[in-house]
């Protein structure tokens, strides 16, 4: 059977090991640079073309724009992925690489409680109690703190932003309380969430019949498109 060729596991160096994340977490910083220095040249023109000064790189990390566009997409992100763990939980989709088995146990079912004595299993399987119960809902843990932090970088810089604009044109400001409940605030949101999903609807409906070969977020070639699981 032909596969594709890679070097044997023992002899992979770290950077090959862990590719995967050096290679999205490089993609990460070279866009958000991208977007630093991209946002602050707006920043600044839009300043001078308002008769004030150039805005400094501190300035514009500082200021309420950018607060508001970082936070804005972090929050859509963690969402995305947030709602997936959730969904997949106990949501299927036939054909799909994305989805449970429809007709056998998944390994993600499986009680760890059946693994306390086994050495190997991580630490809070092995404790047990309230360790446990928060490590098997970890990962959903995680992105709901990480979503809700963004949430409130998003509130307190959005708000920042919106009140300049209040300013400017002589309105009340508005506290970030407030400022949760303008049509403002929804939009920023909505706009980036509504793109979240439709991506997380293409993959689990595309990967049904389409397929890359080597990917894990997708089934084998040659399997048939009414298989369930990656």
């Amino acid at each position: 059977m032909s596969v594709l060729l890679r070097p044997r596991p023992a002899s992979w160096p770290w950077a090959w090991r862990n590719g995967l994340f050096l290679a999205n977490a490089v993609a990460f910083l070279l866009c958000f640079a991208g977007m630093v220095v991209a946002g602050w040249r707006v920043s600044s023109s839009d300043a001078v073309l308002h008769g004030q000064a150039a805005v400094s790189l501190w300035e514009f990390l500082t200021s309420g724009d950018f607060a508001e566009a970082t936070f804005e997409n972090w929050e859509s992100e963690f969402l995305q992925m947030g709602s997936y763990v959730v969904l997949t939980t106990f949501l299927f989709q036939k054909g799909s690489s994305e989805s449970k088995p429809l007709d056998d146990d998944a390994p993600q079912d499986a009680d760890p409680r059946e693994h306390t004595r086994d050495p190997r299993v991580p630490w809070p399987v092995r404790r047990g109690g309230l360790a446990l119960v928060l490590y098997e809902n970890s990962l959903l843990l995680l992105f709901a703190v990480l979503f809700l932090g963004s949430v409130v970088g998003h509130v307190i810089g959005g708000a920042a932003a919106y009140n300049e604009e209040q300013v400017e044109h002589g309105a009340a400001v508005v506290s970030g309380w407030q400022y949760l409940g303008t049509s403002q605030f929804w939009f920023e949101s909505m706009q980036n969430w509504q793109s979240e999903f439709l991506v997380i609807t293409v993959m689990v409906v595309a990967t049904v019949w389409l397929r890359q070969r080597g990917s894990s977020q997708s089934k084998p070639v040659a399997a048939p498109h009414t298989e369930t699981g990656a």
